[in-house]
């Protein structure tokens, strides 16, 4: 008589294709050299763990030791963090098991909002009549501001950060995100609304979060030696570069020099340029330093595209390995564009230009011409909202919205997340980071032929090109043979037209190209 099935027997790939069914591979990720990577990989919040998969992978842990030892990986791979005192005893539990901060690869540090020393009075403010925020409980924010002073008077948050970073061997990838709860999300609104003397009696800011939160994970990691390679920004604020640049300048350079790919967007307004000019040497050292990167992006709100020069930020620098390259939301000429790109010709396989709006005297038509003759790896280019400069301008002044499409996202710091009403906060995060025209496959609230249409929901992370063909496919196009019939008028770019540049640019026919 045969024995019973003994789940002991089960091989540890038939473990692991188990695993996969109650949660994604902790080792899959995104290739650097496809479309979808500047946003999945760096830019897109990361997701809460739906309950029951993460109850799941839980009660399957708590089989046997053999089980636990499988699912530890899909639990600990992607680390979530938030600054509060729970959250940094959490990590300080992880930190000293080893063989659960062996697997850690992604860590995101989730920072709130700091309140201002001496103008935290939240309860005088709320009893001061306000009706539609009669809901908010005082003790709450008093409690989240006594934990705050605590956490930086102790040090509390550096003493775990660094052990953290010594403990996480396999650390790839760093991300820095502002966080909010719904209680904080009302608080906010109240105090933008209230013309009520008592406001002032409350300040919170995100300048001495950002500040904090990087100085203290940069020299962690510095600190602990630390393998890491990739940093994501996506919510960065301009103050906080020239504080850094003033604080901790050789820390930033040591860090640069590891990097492989860095990411920041900076989603404040107020005097944005000038700071970013204020902070161009800063710039220079880290991209200087910084000689490994692969892929690159610099970007700022779509609704306020900068008056720089590409070169105030990048300074000539030529990157030998660099892969994919991203802005979003500057005013440029043409030939800025081309002579970064033709820079990096030989290596460069994505080119994201997002929200480039292109100033008087240069055409679209020209940059696309030097793209697709000259860029010899290129694989894909997106060119989301890309417009001319008088345009962009002249739709704002009449007050039209730039449709940015937006994409909720929300965060965990236990395994099994945070309630609901816990989200990552920005002003244009969502909808700068979730690409969904790129690489997210949604089809609810379409608006065909526009940016956040059918097609801007694809699931294709990289175009079909002919590039690779050995024979001529003129024929076999539909898209415009010269650059002439492009439609380019130099006043403005519709929808169907950048899509289709953007596969004009790619579809070089590899009989007849230039190349």
């Amino acid at each position: 008589m045969s024995k019973p099935p003994n789940l002991q027997t089960l091989s540890n790939e038939l473990l692991k294709d188990i695993l996969d069914l109650l949660d994604a591979d902790p080792d899959r990720s995104v290739n650097i050299d496809r479309r979808a990577y500047l946003s999945v990989e760096s830019f897109r919040l990361p997701s809460p763990p739906v309950p029951s998969r993460a109850q799941d992978v839980g009660n399957f842990r708590l089989t046997c030791r053999r089980f636990a030892e499988a699912g530890v990986p899909y639990q600990f791979t992607k680390l979530a963090t938030r600054f509060s005192r729970h959250g940094l005893e959490r990590l300080d539990k992880i930190s000293s098991q080893s063989h659960l901060a062996k697997h850690t690869r992604k860590f995101s540090y989730l920072v709130p909002y700091f309140y201002v020393e001496g103008r935290e009075q939240v309860e005088q403010f709320l009893q001061s009549g306000i009706r539609r925020y009669s809901s908010l409980v005082p003790a709450i924010f008093q409690s989240k501001a006594e934990d705050q002073k605590r956490i930086l008077q102790q040090a509390e948050d550096t003493r775990v950060l660094r052990k953290a970073m010594a403990a996480f061997v396999s650390l790839q990838h760093v991300q820095i995100l502002r966080l909010q709860d719904e209680a904080d999300r009302m608080l906010l609104e109240a105090l933008q609304e209230s013309e009520l003397p008592q406001a002032s009696m409350i300040d919170l800011r995100w300048t001495p979060a950002c500040v904090h939160a990087t100085s203290t994970v940069a020299q962690a990691l510095l600190h602990a030696k630390s393998p890491f390679s990739r940093f994501s920004g996506p919510m960065m604020n301009s103050q906080s570069a020239l504080v850094i640049k003033d604080r901790i300048p050789q820390t930033v350079s040591l860090l640069a020099s590891r990097l492989t790919c860095l990411e920041l967007h900076f989603d404040d307004t107020e005097a944005l340029e000038e700071r970013m000019r204020a902070a161009s040497q800063l710039f220079m050292t880290v991209f200087a330093a910084a000689r490994n990167l692969q892929a690159l992006h610099v970007g700022f709100p779509s609704r306020s595209p900068v008056d720089l020069g590409l070169e105030e930020i990048f300074h000539s620098i030529h990157w030998e390995k660099l892969r994919a390259f991203g802005i979003q939301a500057w005013r440029l000429t043409g030939e800025e564009i081309i002579q970064l790109a033709k820079r990096h010709s030989k290596t460069l396989r994505g080119l994201r230009l997002r929200d480039v709006q292109l100033r008087e005297g240069s055409m679209w038509k020209d940059v696309l011409t030097a793209l697709r003759s000259e860029m010899e790896q290129l694989d894909w280019v997106s060119l989301r909202r890309i417009d001319y400069a008088t345009h962009f301008d002249e739709l704002w002044a009449d007050s039209m919205e730039v449709g940015d499409g937006s994409l909720g996202g929300s965060e965990s710091d236990e395994e099994a997340g945070f309630p609901p009403h816990f989200s990552v906060s920005g002003s244009d995060v969502n909808s700068d980071y979730d690409d969904t025209e790129d690489d997210y496959d949604s089809e609810s609230h379409s608006i065909a032929d526009t940016d956040q249409g059918p097609e801007a929901n694809e699931i294709a992370l990289s175009p079909n090109t002919t590039a690779s063909l050995a024979f001529c496919t003129c024929s076999r196009s539909s898209d415009p043979a010269a650059a002439d019939h492009l439609g380019d008028n130099g006043l403005f770019v519709t929808y169907q037209q950048r899509k289709m540049w953007e596969r004009w640019v790619v579809g070089r026919c590899p009989e007849h190209s230039a190349n």
